[in-house]
């Protein structure tokens, strides 16, 4: 059987490639790895979901996957959409053209299938294990929240906090930290209820764009290199002192900072607001960086439902 896989993980901002070689000892060998910012949540509406120019975005960058996809063989691929199409109205007809275009069967996971599978990403990238961590990956649509003891989930929940949702339906930082603080005052009491409580020893871990710039601002990294980002440890202080630095500046002037991406000058304000505040709720000084996720997680988890 060919033990070659690919995975999309085509997210709200960002759409992500990765052709591995699963090894017969567990674990993967990278092959190729692409990314795009989509932005798929541009524009986003209730009343028609996807816009127009966000359609054809996503579409492009899939019909651009499917071809290096083909150009690497025959493969499985498990592909997977999260928030802004899962929430969309016309969710279901992009998917059905993207079928059709692409030959990609995109799937739709709910947001605690994201979780699992994310934990399952972050946990194949770490370099070393915990025996409890607290796991959040802020999406452009949502942020999971994901409690594991012993590598085991305890607790997964979503939250309608994402970077583009907060950044497009908010005008003000006031009107997104009292959004923030609302979801999270929630998530708390959720977490209470179902007599999860953080020990002492708790590692935070932070996955995906938010939580990977802030640890590329703090390198001063012109060129991204994961390996140097997955597993540094970025502390509340360092994240409030690049929040303070980037905060005056207009998106344009911002992209004159090392480590910040263009495409995330824009969205980089909300993902910090949701950090410092979950960092807050949960009196954890520092955050565990993990370039691993949702992605990884497709390559590494055997079955996927629904994929």
């Amino acid at each position: 059987m060919n033990n070659r896989v690919a995975a999309i993980d085509f997210g709200t901002n960002t759409a992500r490639l990765l052709i591995a070689d699963l090894l017969k000892e567990g674990g993967f060998e990278p092959v190729c790895l692409e990314r795009e910012i989509v932005r798929m949540g541009g524009g986003f509406s209730r009343q028609h979901g996807l816009s127009a120019d966000a359609w054809q975005r996503g579409l492009s960058c899939l019909k651009r996957f499917s071809e290096i996809i083909a150009a690497h063989g025959d493969m499985r691929v498990r592909a997977v959409a999260t928030s802004a199409v899962r929430d969309a109205l016309n969710g279901a007809d992009f998917q059905d053209m993207v079928l059709k275009e692409t030959g990609i069967d995109l799937q739709v996971v709910d947001g605690i299938t994201e979780g699992s599978l994310t934990l399952a990403g972050v946990l194949a990238g770490l370099d070393r294990s915990h025996q409890e961590i607290l796991l959040f990956d802020v999406g452009g649509g949502s942020t999971e929240y994901t409690l594991a003891r012993g590598g085991v989930a305890r607790f997964v929940d979503s939250l309608p906090l994402g970077v583009v949702r907060l950044t497009e339906g908010k005008q003000t930082v006031d009107a997104m930290n009292r959004k923030i603080r609302k979801e999270l005052e929630i998530l708390y009491q959720k977490m209470g209820r179902s007599g999860c409580q953080l020990h002492h020893e708790t590692v935070l871990i932070g996955t995906a764009g938010t939580a990977t710039t802030l640890a590329a601002i703090t390198l001063e990294m012109d060129d991204y290199d994961y390996r140097k980002v997955n597993n540094l440890i970025v502390s509340r202080e360092q994240i409030q002192a690049i929040y303070d630095r980037l905060l005056p500046l207009s998106p344009a002037e911002r992209l004159c900072v090392p480590g910040l991406e263009q495409g995330r000058e824009d969205l980089i304000i909300a993902g910090m607001l949701i950090t410092m505040q979950s960092m807050d709720l949960f009196g954890l000084k520092t955050m565990k960086v993990s370039d691993y996720g949702l992605l990884e997680g497709l390559v590494v988890s055997g079955t996927v439902p629904g994929v």
